[in-house]
This record gives structure tokens, C-alpha cells and sequence, in this order.
């Protein structure tokens, strides 16, 4: 039943990668994908290995919003955590999808501990260029609404915390 989405994730001035994943569940609210093994480069924060090779990892996608979320895991299925990825809202077109990343992300720990990350590189596209004024507000917007939801114990959303790994293997044998 599950589809399989060919997804273009641009990163700005650094290029595009097209990942593979299975549609797993298609909602108006929201679209749960299954990359079942990650074949990037380990991701550590901190000194805590979040995610590895071989690695499943659960994309949340909310039509509309100003980005998505990964629930990590490391390659033997331990969860690690919650990625928030700050993106322009992701294109749909059939089975090929279309994000395009705003640099900045923000990485909760199971216990929720909140880290933002990759701010560094933002500042740089910003200063760059590749990032104009008006995305640049709309990012740091964006962070303040997720700052607060952070500080409600509101975020991640809950539909990221209910719906688990074991759930969306669940849903790809039905």
C-alpha cells in the first residue's frame, strides 16, 4: 500500500540529493515517510551519536509548514530523537517531492533537551546571500514560534511522538 516518493532536497549552494523513501501514511495534516536505511555519514551532537549508517529514520511533513521532522534512530533501531529540519514548505507533485533547506535545524534528545544546530551556516548564507532579508526573517520567525512551543513542552508536535518506528513497519504490511 505504501508509495514509493522520490524526494529532491536542495541545500543552497551546496546542491541537490534525491532520497528514496515509502509514503507511508498520507494525511491532509500531515505525511509520514520511511527512509529505512540511511547511507549518509554518522550525525553526532555533541558526544551522542543520533543517527548512523544503515539507520531508519521517520520524516514527518506538514503540508504548508516551514518544516519537517525526523524521528533519528541508529542502525539498530535504538530512537535517538527528534530533528527539526527549517525548510520552504515541501512541494508535492505525484511521487516526486520537492524541499528546499533553510540551514538552520533544531535537535531534541528523547528527554526533550533542545540544541540548535547549524547556525553557523546560516549566518554564512545569510551574509552570502543565499539567504535574502525577507527568508531570513521568515526563518528566525520560525525559530522564535518553535523557541516557545519548546518552552510549552508543545513541541515536537505530538503526532511525531505517537506514531514510532514499529508503528510505520506496521503500516507498511497492511
Amino acid at each position: 500500500m505504501s508509495q514509493i516518493i522520490h524526494f529532491e532536497y536542495h541545500r543552497p549552494g551546496i546542491g541537490t540529493t534525491v532520497y528514496e523513501e515509502l509514503l507511508v501514511l498520507d494525511r491532509p495534516d500531515v505525511k509520514v515517510l520511511l527512509q529505512e536505511n540511511y547511507s549518509g555519514p554518522d550525525v553526532d551532537v555533541g558526544t551522542s551519536r543520533v543517527l548512523d549508517s544503515g539507520a531508519p529514520i521517520i520524516w514527518f511533513v506538514f503540508p504548508e509548514a516551514w518544516h519537517d521532522i525526523g524521528r533519528f534512530h541508529l542502525s539498530d533501531g535504538t530512537f535517538t530523537g527528534w530533528y527539526t529540519n527549517l525548510c520552504k514548505p515541501i512541494q508535492i507533485d505525484g511521487d516526486k517531492w520537492i524541499g528546499n533547506d533553510l540551514f538552520l535545524d533544531l535537535w531534541q534528545f528523547v528527554d526533550g533537551r533542545p540544541v540548535w544546530l547549524d547556525e553557523d551556516e546560516f549566518e554564512d548564507a545569510v551574509k552570502s546571500g543565499l539567504v535574502d532579508k525577507a527568508l531570513e526573517k521568515q526563518v528566525l520567525n520560525q525559530r522564535t514560534l518553535i523557541d516557545l512551543q519548546v518552552s510549552q513542552l508543545a513541541w515536537p508536535p505530538p503526532v511525531t511522538k505517537d506514531i514510532d518506528l514499529a508503528q510505520v513497519r506496521a503500516l507498511l504490511s497492511i
